[in-house]
């Protein structure tokens, strides 16, 4: 069967796969945190306010890289080096998405336009990254291994992404709409891009992992692209719209502790 369920099933029951996941899940967490903590470091004075929530942000980010190297470290597991063609958020830098790591780098505070970017950056990903846990909460919220993660990881991407939504639309409401929605839109087009090219990646490794056919490796590799020209098309547009969240101040106070056990 090629569904979600039976994928992930299949990944997760193989040390192999399931550290090839685990590592590259970690590593692009572990990156969200150190940018959401240097945009935090340099957020203009205008925007002092902001701060605390990226800051609350990164943390969560960080939290997400030790719960996937707390699933492998219960397999008795070490982290694989994440091959380069499956580095989502590096490949969202290199295609100028987001903010450049060398300003990140750097001490000069950031503009206003700047943290907008960032904003607009987290919308669209944070869309990808609700999205993916809210299917793997469908299927494994139970798992007596992967559960408690999910539903943690899937609570704190929600509160990302009302968190961008509100921000956004607070510039937007400041005369900030038309720098938005032309930043939305290229971000959200170049994001299904890297989104494709990823996936495409995983799923070769993955194939040779677990010894797939190649029938099956093709079905999944078109699915892939379907998954894109249907985003290419129209999709996208999923990621861009904004709309005031339910979740109010949803990272306004301080992130939750929890132990370094899923």
């Amino acid at each position: 069967m090629l569904s979600a369920r039976s994928l992930f099933q299949e990944i997760l029951d193989h040390d192999e796969s399931f550290r090839l996941f685990c590592s590259i899940a970690a590593s692009g967490e572990s990156q969200g945190g150190w940018e959401n903590a240097r945009i935090a470091a340099l957020v203009p004075k205008s925007e002092r306010a902001l701060a605390p929530k990226i800051t609350r942000h990164g943390a969560d980010e960080d939290k997400h890289g030790r719960i996937f190297n707390a699933l492998l470290k219960k397999r008795g597991l070490e982290p694989v080096e994440v091959p380069p063609e499956t580095d989502y958020t590096m490949l969202l830098e290199r295609h100028g998405i987001g903010l450049a790591h060398e300003k990140l780098r750097g001490e000069q505070p950031l503009t206003v336009r700047d943290i907008i970017t960032y904003l607009a950056h987290s919308r669209v990903t944070e869309q990808r990254a609700a999205d993916q846990m809210a299917m793997l909460r469908t299927h494994f919220a139970d798992h007596p291994d992967l559960g408690r993660a999910v539903r943690m990881i899937s609570t704190d991407e929600d509160n990302h992404l009302a968190y961008s939504h509100e921000e956004l639309l607070r510039f937007a409401a400041a005369g900030h709409g038309p720098y938005i929605r032309r930043t939305l839109r290229e971000c959200a087009l170049a994001e299904i891009r890297v989104h494709r090219d990823v996936s495409l990646a995983v799923t070769a490794r993955m194939g040779r992992v677990l010894g797939w056919s190649r029938t099956r490796s093709a079905l999944l590799a078109a699915g892939i692209r379907a998954v894109y020209a249907y985003e290419r098309l129209g999709g996208w547009r999923r990621m861009v719209t904004l709309r005031t969240p339910e979740r109010r101040d949803a990272l306004g106070g301080p992130a939750a502790v929890s132990p370094e056990v899923a």
